[in-house]
């Protein structure tokens, strides 16, 4: 007997406004996200600067909205000038935090043009490992000023005519980590940090500043870290940041509920945030930044192996199962039941690196299981995001006590009646009979009903198999007496499209 679950939709119940932006993604030195995945001069698919197109193709029909860059990791102990300039006179460096060599062919101008050809905006990160409030200073004023100063020249004398324009910048990257080049204690970080926003927004006061949150709410100090650095910084940031990566190391079961952690996680520094701006009695509210989510985990013994000081090595090269393409889109439902207060987000990685989008290095490149939910959530997860008012049965599990086999958002359009109806059935023996109260939508009509399942958990898309795990169209959804009745399959992802008449 099928599992059976309903929801109820009504446009009036709002959570919020979706920001795009939290359809964004992320490119560090790092492995082969850039070197091989972006870039590679000589590649058959290469254009004029050395950019993939095969990549740049998949990037665009992704629908990645924003892109963080170079950092992560790597920007704690990164001198921006080595990535500028004439490429034969940028120096090789011994880069520590993944103990390879970084030949800076690849830079910031390189990144901005790419993100022109990408369709997508860059989100910069700032040192403030090694580094501190001048040298981030100093990289807005290349970056975002119009011309007549040294550094604006040098930009325009490097190709830039024309402003980049970055509007959103990171104050450095998981600073609380002992992992991190020049890792501070959380008052040490909110001092330079706060120093490092002003002169920031001196320079160019159209900016928005992420704040560095937890590495992670398992962190010793998440939550004191978070109330002191705002504590510091909170009229001088616009947001701050969450990061977390899951794996199945305790049963599918457990890894598909993975998300009520990210949930529980957002809900906790939105509050945080609160508490201070009630401190301070301040009348700005300041949001939610994830810039890194993703799994990650299937790479973790091959890394291991790696030999150091090697230039791109194959690092962090997770290939995804069906199985994790479902914890990915539960996540993506998460991020999109907190639009009220998550305005930014990015998958990490984009390419290569714990990423959608996989290449060889002289050959094709290809789609992983992954992409497919984030395809559909950037391009049919717009507009506002709906309170579906969910019931569904539950399963025991020891770390989340009772998990819902459904996970469901909706989003609607209210310019053109668009709804669409986000499903994950957690189940690995069920499928689900899910009801939808459309009542509340006039003329509702089905447009379209898409799933992504299969017999194997753990297949994989390849070079040689680049289809094994593709999302079909089903269309088993119909309305009648204003209930959408549809049948889930076991463990699947499903996007539900519906239209209705314009309010």
């Amino acid at each position: 007997m099928a599992l059976k679950s309903s929801v109820t939709l009504t446009p009036s119940r709002t959570i919020g406004k979706i920001d795009p932006r939290i359809y964004g993604s992320f490119i560090e030195h790092l492995g082969r996200a850039v070197y091989g995945g972006a870039y590679q001069p000589g590649h058959p698919s290469a254009d004029e600067d050395g950019f993939r197109g095969d990549v740049l193709d998949l990037v665009r029909d992704l629908g990645v909205t924003i892109v963080r860059y170079p950092g992560g990791n790597f920007v704690s102990g990164y001198r921006w000038e080595d990535g500028i300039g004439p490429k034969a006179q940028r120096p090789r460096r011994m880069e520590l935090a993944w103990r390879s060599i970084e030949t800076n062919e690849f830079g910031t101008d390189e990144f901005m043009r790419w993100c022109q050809k990408a369709k997508t905006l860059p989100l910069m990160a700032v040192n403030l490992g090694t580094r501190g409030p001048e040298e981030a200073r100093q990289l807005v004023e290349y970056c975002n000023f119009p011309g007549g100063t040294a550094l604006s020249d040098l930009r325009i004398a490097n190709g830039g005519h024309d402003p980049y324009g970055v509007k959103v910048w990171c104050l450095g990257n998981e600073m609380d980590g002992p992992w991190q080049i020049g890792h501070k204690t959380a008052e040490e970080y909110g001092r330079t940090a706060t120093e490092s926003a002003k002169v920031m927004k001196w320079t160019d006061p159209s900016i928005e500043l992420v704040l560095c949150g937890s590495s992670g709410s398992g962190m010793a100090t998440f939550g004191a870290w978070e109330t002191t650095v705002l504590d510091h910084a909170y009229e001088h940031v616009d947001y701050i940041s969450l990061h977390t990566y899951y794996g199945n190391r305790t049963g599918t079961p457990n890894f598909l509920a993975k998300n009520l952690d990210m949930d529980r996680f957002i809900t906790s520094v939105a509050a945080m945030c609160d508490a201070v701006k009630g401190k301070k009695h301040s009348q700005k509210t300041v949001n939610l930044s994830f810039d890194e989510w993703n799994v990650w985990f299937h790479s973790n013994e091959a890394d291991n192996k790696l030999p150091s000081w090697m230039i791109a090595p194959p690092m962090l090269e997770d290939h995804y199962t069906l199985e994790d393409a479902l914890v990915v889109g539960c996540m993506l439902i998460t991020l999109i039941r907190h639009a009220d207060r998550v305005k930014i987000a990015c998958l990490a990685q984009l390419v290569n690196v714990i990423a959608p989008i996989m290449t060889e290095p002289n050959g094709v490149a290809w789609k992983q299981s992954i992409y497919y939910p984030f395809l559909h959530a950037a391009r049919f997860g717009q507009g506002q995001a709906l309170d579906v008012e969910m019931r569904s049965p539950v399963y025991t599990d020891r770390e989340f006590d009772q998990v819902p086999y459904l996970e469901s958002v909706a989003t609607y359009q209210p310019e053109d009646g668009s709804i669409t109806l986000f499903a994950v059935n957690r189940s690995l023996d069920e499928a689900m009979q899910l009801e939808a109260d459309v009542r509340d939508l006039p003329s509702c009509r089905v447009v379209e009903s898409l799933t992504l399942t299969g017999d194997d958990l753990l297949a994989v898309n390849s070079a040689q198999d680049p289809d094994r795990v593709h999302p079909q169209v089903v269309n088993n959804a119909v309305i009648e007496d204003g209930i959408l009745r549809v049948t889930l399959p076991k463990a699947s992802w499903n996007v539900i499209r519906l239209q209705t008449a314009v309010r």
